[in-house]
């Protein structure tokens, strides 16, 4: 019987794979037979995931060491994929990060961001998408066919405070999502289809201290966040995993430019 939701041996890379998001979706797709390129930025951190992804699955994972920004070194990294594996079935963009420059403290005013790291936000969160999927997607153009997910945020479509430059950087992959769907469907395939994911607010290293305290309670933040969650709680980073699922398989084949929130219903509540 064929089964539009199966996975099974497509190749996907996954930048920021040796992050907690990244890392997440990497063994979801390696314990649904699919194989694993992980491209990270320190050395170490991919070799640690390729060799838990193996231990997993034998042989369902390699990995390089690749700056999202480096457009020489992500045409390497194209040419090696298509000589080692010989095609590419899904690229996911789940390289990110912030800084503190480029946040505004309680404070603090905007006069006080420092622009400097701004453009590094930018760069790392805007950038640190679009070039991979550049590099990367010339391989879909060229065999006709594959899937890019891109990782957007609740901060893209509402001011949420302190987060500027991520803020903007994510409204940014939401317009290149829906310009490089445009593009890659109508002058080459409609088999090639661009989507992202905008997460709700989930724990991880970089906002842990700014929702909960060190006793397990929440921040003020944190409660501000849970009043305006219907579910009442933060997610868990296993449940974007699905939704990745789905848009990377067959069962999704008229799904395109498409930005699907995975946020307990944030963005649908007013909070009122």
């Amino acid at each position: 019987m064929n089964n539009n939701f199966s996975i099974k041996n497509k190749v996907i890379a996954i930048t920021g794979g040796g992050g907690v998001l990244g890392g997440s979706m990497a063994k979801y797709l390696v314990q649904n037979e699919a194989k694993v390129i992980i491209l990270a930025h320190n050395p170490k951190n991919t070799e640690k995931r390729v060799k838990e992804l193996n231990a997993i699955m034998p042989n369902s994972a390699s990995g390089y060491t690749a700056d999202v920004l480096d457009e020489e070194l992500l045409a390497e990294i194209a040419t090696k994929i298509i000589e080692k594996e010989g095609r590419l079935d899904g690229l996911i963009n789940a390289a990110g990060g912030n800084m503190p420059g480029a946040t505004v403290n309680p404070d603090q005013t905007i006069f006080d961001i420092s622009t400097g790291d701004l453009k590094k936000v930018l760069d790392l969160n805007l950038m640190g998408s679009v070039m991979p999927s550049l590099a990367l997607g010339k391989i879909m153009a060229e065999q006709g066919s594959g899937v890019i997910i891109n990782i957007s945020s609740m901060a893209s479509t509402q001011a949420i405070t302190r987060v500027l430059g991520y803020s903007m950087a994510k409204s940014g992959i939401e317009i290149f999502t829906k310009w490089m769907a445009m593009e890659m469907a109508m002058k080459f395939n409609d088999k090639i289809r661009i989507n992202a994911l905008a997460p709700g607010f989930f724990i991880g290293n970089q906002n842990r201290k700014l929702l909960i305290n060190e006793d397990g309670s929440y921040t003020e933040r944190g409660k501000t966040v849970i009043r305006k969650t219907p579910m009442k709680r933060f997610g868990d980073a296993s449940e974007l995993n699905g939704t990745v699922h789905y848009l990377l398989s067959d069962a999704a084949s008229f799904v395109t430019g498409t930005i699907v929130p995975v946020d307990g219903g944030f963005s649908s509540f007013s909070g009122v």
